[in-house]
């Protein structure tokens, strides 16, 4: 059978929520662990895992069908702007006001790579195949 789709919103207030947005008005799971605001909460391409990003330094993974939380990838040292899974859900990257790149490994749940280089904070990033992209005030090629 096919399943309803789902939505996850995360907020100024520290809080993520997940959703059956065609199903029911009432989230799901009300997901709290966030110490300052949320600036960025995706699904993993495979739907497994929800991840999310703060101010306060952390990325969070949550199980994608329950919203439960799963642990804290912690390496940055001030506040995280975006993340990007691969396609294959193996990596997820996160950006951050530190000018660092850091890529975490999805089966060990550690820090694989630190991609160091940008001299200001990095502020977007997106995979496309097997590369990664990334915006900040000074373009890398």
């Amino acid at each position: 059978g096919s399943f309803p789709e789902k939505l996850v919103s995360g907020s100024d207030d520290f809080t993520l929520y997940l959703w059956h947005p065609e199903l029911d008005s009432q989230p799901i799971n009300r997901m709290t662990g966030h110490q300052q605001l949320i600036n960025q909460v995706l699904f993993s391409p495979d739907t497994r895992t929800i991840a999310s990003c703060s101010f306060d330094k952390s990325v969070k993974l949550w199980h994608g069908r329950n919203g439960k939380f799963l642990t804290t990838l912690r390496g940055h040292v001030t506040r995280v702007y975006q993340i990007a899974w691969s396609a294959d859900s193996r990596l997820l990257c996160s950006s951050s006001a530190d000018s660092t790149i850091k890529v975490w490994d999805m089966a060990s749940k550690k820090l694989l790579h630190d991609l160091p280089g940008h001299a200001d904070e990095v502020i977007s990033l997106t995979f496309i195949g097997l590369a990664l992209s990334c915006f900040s005030n000074i373009l890398k090629i």
